[in-house]
């Protein structure tokens, strides 16, 4: 009997077509074979996500290995943290969107990002290449759109559960001559079972495209409006979540709100120059926030058991990049300089105030009690000089070598008084610091085709990297003037590949050792980050893809993580106490996820997805544990020629698990999102 299904299985694989040659740009900014490049990649088509309903970062990446994107998060409930490599921290990863840095010198925008019209997302492990600058350490997410000549138009209109809706447009204007324009217009609204929390978007972005006698220019323009009623994160007492309030409790003050601007114009020129080809991006940014929201803070209080903000936020970023490069027939040269610059200030008024448990009265925020006020300006540029070459002596072997020597440079200046008070003149409370840093970084990789057949084979490689970050600033309502040592890490990748008929697998260990980790602490109620020692991130990622046959597919990965302190000492209660050999909290040791999908052009499909979520500490001293959970998500759809019509459904066993903890209420957790139903409509035409 096992031999037969063997023989079945074996005979299934051999049978099919090829899987789809998948393509990247995030190692080499040159479009390569995913098994050529050493390092684990994954790549997500933009076909692929529109069968699947994939129009968020939590859907899209729920079957990527080793990888967890729940919504929800200080960032609003539009907002996500992905985990990598077992670290869940808003600044340790690199979003790229359309070759830019999409955050620029400070934290990834994740509440921007549009995955409307996409033409692939590629998912990289580990440190940022040499071509990015120091902007990250676990992972590079690297979502590419279609280009302005694109010809699919495309209508999607959808509605679900606790009033959510969406509407979205994508065209192709006629085209002029050899000038391409594309516009994307959408809206989305999302409620949600917490109490008073919503998140509202409106997004447009246009893409230009003029084919030249020498090259071509493409110009982007993007505006992202954003409207969001938080949630309250639930608090932990003690080893557990408390029962004192309900589950979906929001104390936050009545109009509480995190409201988001962002504009965003980039532009990039590529020719061909001295027999190689000259690129050249530039982009420039401006966000502008407006925050008010509160937090619990001593759930025994009986006069004030919660603090809060009003504040408003200004960020303007501008990157810019030029690289060349040029392919022999034994080795490929890039050679490039770049330039991130970020200024950011921020003004918040901070308030003390009493919200009752059972929610019977909520203040406004005109009720609440001042505190201080806080400013704080941040000015910082990250220049470099790279160069990476690949050697390929013969077509099984690799050698890649990337070398770059970074510039950063950092002035922050904080001030904080108390609530109403008149400044003297010449008077500063608070703090001014500044931080210059010249240092190398680097990678190397190898890649050796161990057996070939057919159009497949099976491939071993090895990557090794070093990297550095200046330390994130979160623009949080508190004045920290004092800039923390940059965080540094050096890692080590080995791996496999197999590519077979209908097969594709992929699996990777990895370990890191990570310096000055930036953590957050609470410190007289209020939040601040700090440098948290030293710690280690090793572990084994595996997924495949697998065509069962025509129209079926499957996919699963599987991720051991195993994330700790190596050395760390902090104060608990007063008490110091060392957290070495602890694990960092809310990292789970065991991930995996399952899908098996049906699309055909004309009829029925779908799929049926289960993601897995080991145990997990809810704090450093791993005191408080949280058990593992599954969720189950759906998608039946019927495809015409030009429409198709689809019924969805994520979390059906409706766990509300803790998933993020935040940086900013001490000891409390967001919680999965609940259950959720969407009917949408979509055409193309």
């Amino acid at each position: 009997m096992r031999a037969s299904i063997f023989w079945l299985v074996t005979g299934l694989i051999w049978a099919q077509d090829p899987i789809q040659q998948q393509m990247t740009v995030t190692a080499t900014k040159v479009a390569e074979e995913v098994h050529n490049i050493p390092a684990h990649i994954t790549v997500l088509s933009g076909d692929e996500l529109r069968q699947n309903g994939a129009f968020d970062l939590t859907r899209a990446l729920s079957l990527v290995a080793g990888v967890s994107a729940v919504q929800g998060g200080d960032s609003g409930p539009n907002g996500t943290v992905p985990e990598f490599w077992g670290l869940r921290e808003f600044d340790a990863f690199l979003l790229v969107v359309d070759g830019v840095p999409w955050g620029g010198a400070f934290n990834p925008a994740l509440t921007s990002l549009s995955l409307e019209d996409v033409e692939r997302i590629e998912i990289m492990r580990g440190s940022a290449p040499v071509m990015f600058g120091a902007t990250s350490f676990v992972g590079v997410i690297n979502v590419i759109h279609k280009d302005a000549n694109a010809k699919s138009n495309f209508v999607r209109v959808g509605a679900g559960s606790y009033g959510s809706g969406n509407a979205s447009l994508l065209y192709s204007l006629p085209d002029m001559g050899k000038s391409h324009h594309r516009i994307e217009v959408n809206a989305d609204k999302k409620g949600f079972e917490d109490d008073r929390t919503e998140a509202g978007t409106t997004h447009f972005n246009y893409r230009f495209q003029r084919n030249l006698q020498n090259g071509v220019l493409r110009i982007n323009l993007d505006g992202h409006f954003l409207k969001q009623d938080p949630a309250s994160p639930h608090p932990r007492q003690g080893r557990v979540l408390t029962d004192l309030v309900d589950r979906d409790s929001n104390f936050n003050p009545q109009n509480a709100h995190l409201d988001q601007d962002r504009f965003y114009l980039g532009t990039h020129w590529e020719r061909s120059l001295a027999g190689g080809a000259f690129s050249t991006s530039l982009g420039l940014t401006r966000t502008t926030q407006d925050n008010a929201r509160g937090f619990l803070s001593d759930l025994g209080a009986s006069d004030f058991n919660a603090v809060g903000y009003t504040q408003d936020v200004e960020i303007n970023d501008y990157y810019w990049d030029a690289h060349w490069s040029k392919r022999g027939n034994q080795v490929h040269w890039l050679v490039g300089a770049d330039f991130l610059f970020g200024k950011g200030e921020q003004q918040s008024h901070n308030y003390k105030y009493y919200v009752p448990l059972d929610q019977s009265s909520i203040p406004t925020f005109g009720q609440l009690t001042g505190v201080e006020n806080t400013e704080l300006e941040d000015e910082r540029s990250f220049g470099g000089l790279y160069a990476q070459t690949e050697w390929t002596p013969n077509p099984r072997f690799r050698m890649d070598i990337g070398v770059r020597f970074n510039f950063t440079e950092e002035k922050r200046e904080g001030e904080a008084d108390p609530f109403n008070e008149v400044e003297e003149p010449g008077v500063e409370e608070g703090g001014e610091d500044s931080q210059s840093i010249q240092r190398g970084s680097g990678t190397f990789g190898l890649s050796y085709q161990l057996q070939q057949t057919g159009k497949g084979g099976l491939w071993a490689f090895f990557d090794y990297r070093n990297a550095f970050k200046p330390a994130a600033l979160d623009f949080g309502p508190e004045a920290e003037g004092e800039i923390l040592d940059p965080e540094t890490a050096e890692s080590y990748e080995l791996g496999l590949k197999w590519e077979q008929a209908g097969l594709f697998l992929q699996a990777s260990a990895f370990r890191q050792d990570f310096k000055n980790l930036v953590a957050s602490q609470s410190v007289n109620g209020l939040p601040q980050l700090v440098n948290a020692g030293t710690e280690r991130f090793e572990g084994l990622e595996l997924e495949t893809r697998f065509r069962v046959t025509e129209g079926w597919n499957a996919q699963a990965s599987y991720s051991y993580h195993d994330a700790k302190f190596r050395d760390y000492e902090r104060l608990f209660d007063g008490v110091p106490f060392q957290l070495r050999g602890n694990r960092l909290e809310l990292s789970a040791r065991h991930m995996a996820s399952a899908s098996l999908q049906y699309n055909q052009s004309a009829g029925w499909g779908g799929f049926l997805r289960a993601n897995y979520v080991g145990s997990r500490f809810l704090d450093k001293r791993n005191r408080a544990k949280a058990e593992g959970y599954a969720t189950l998500s759906t998608r039946i759809h019927y495809n015409h020629k030009q429409w198709t019509l689809a019924l969805e459904g994520e979390n059906l066993s409706n766990r509300r698990d803790p998933v993020a903890e935040s940086e900013l209420g001490d000891a409390q957790y967001y919680l999965l999102d609940a259950r959720r139903v969407k009917l949408s409509w979509s055409t193309r035409f």
